[in-house]
């Protein structure tokens, strides 16, 4: 299917699109657009070059946009490419766009987004397993990814849900938003819980590559533990993965964090793109966005599960028990709920 280029256009843009223009007829060709407007189901790359101050003025106005429109892009599916004149704020952007399209109906593929800093030495180590230079690595990681979004399609609905958290059941606001959601999904549905405070979940510590590629293929990792013998089995078994996230201090719990890093021993033998991911996130006071956009750094950029559109429900509650006293909550719960046994539409 052909792909539909947003390009914000600035002083930095004509390179990423010469590149784009050279690599679109490959994958099926494609057309330009600095608008949002009547883009629905379509497959969308969004590409965006910043300029010296890490800022592109065109999509923060799209930004805006997807902000206030929470249907804009339904049924679309997208990828992104990130350019900067320097080191710093490409991923940062990338992100941010991700979580507002996300909420205006688009999904994104796993790995959707390949990032170019203005010294190209995020693709040093690219280059390096492919024998080649940076800017040769960088240009087949974008056709790459052009040819993933054009041949992409629609993943069934779950049959086998994983649920993981790092919550006390007595006191959580946010495992009483998933019972919620839980018993709104169908009893056919296979449903399982990890509780990531049992055990010790050790953080990863950075093993070599070949290290972690030697126990990656052997279905583990170094340190062993509940990781490699309740975790890992449990996310190859899955088709849609919840995260379920306390927001006490803008970040991801450390178990969370923990089982986010140690995935790279899985990662390596197995690609996610199949498999949905989903969070529910319960603030305390706000913050929620930042909780959500780790989610899409650290697996669906990094670790590369599909993101479905509004693949996030956030909540904020703060006193024990007051989740279940949110206005409408219930409702909410059931909507999500629903969405994530829809199947995808082309």
């Amino acid at each position: 299917m052909a792909i539909t280029v947003i390009l914000p256009e600035n002083e930095g843009s004509a390179p990423l699109r010469e590149l784009l223009e050279a690599l679109l007829p490959a994958a099926g060709g494609g057309e330009f657009t600095s608008c949002l407007e009547g883009l629905r189901g379509r497959r969308l790359l969004f590409a965006v070059a910043l300029d010296g101050g890490g800022c592109n003025e065109g999509c923060y106005r799209m930004l805006g946009q997807l902000r206030r429109q929470p249907d804009l892009l339904a049924g679309c599916v997208a990828g992104l490419v990130v350019t900067g004149e320097g080191e710093l704020y490409t991923k940062a952007l990338a992100r941010e766009l991700v979580l507002a399209a996300d909420l205006a109906g688009c999904a994104f593929l796993g790995r959707p987004l390949v990032e170019a800093t203005g010294s190209l030495q995020n693709f040093r180590v690219q280059a390096q397993l492919a024998g080649t230079d940076e800017r040769t690595a960088y240009a087949l990681a974008v056709s790459e990814l052009l040819d993933r979004l054009a041949g992409w399609t629609p993943l069934p609905p779950p049959e086998r849900v994983l649920a993981l958290h790092a919550s006390v059941r007595s006191t959580s606001n946010t495992l009483a938003l998933w019972e919620i959601v839980k018993r709104n999904i169908p009893p056919t549905v296979e449903v399982e819980e990890v509780s990531l405070r049992n055990g010790e979940i050790r953080d990863c510590v950075g093993c070599s590559y070949t290290a972690c590629l030697h126990f990656g293929e052997r279905g583990g990792c170094f340190y062993g533990g509940p990781m490699v013998e309740e975790v890992f089995p449990a996310v190859r078994r899955c088709d849609a993965l919840v995260m379920l996230c306390a927001n006490y201090n803008d970040a991801l719990a450390a178990n969370l964090t923990a089982f986010v890093n140690r995935l790279t021993a899985l990662f390596r033998q197995n690609r996610f793109y199949d498999k949905r991911l989903y969070g529910l996130i319960v603030s305390g006071y706000s913050g929620g966005d930042l909780l959500a956009a780790q989610l899409i750094s650290g697996l669906n950029m990094n670790k590369s599960f599909y993101l479905p559109p509004y693949f996030a429900l956030l909540e904020t509650a703060n006193d024990k028990g007051s989740l279940a006293r949110l206005p409408g909550v219930e409702d909410r719960g059931a909507a999500f709920a629903r969405r994530m046994m829809e199947a995808d539409h082309d």
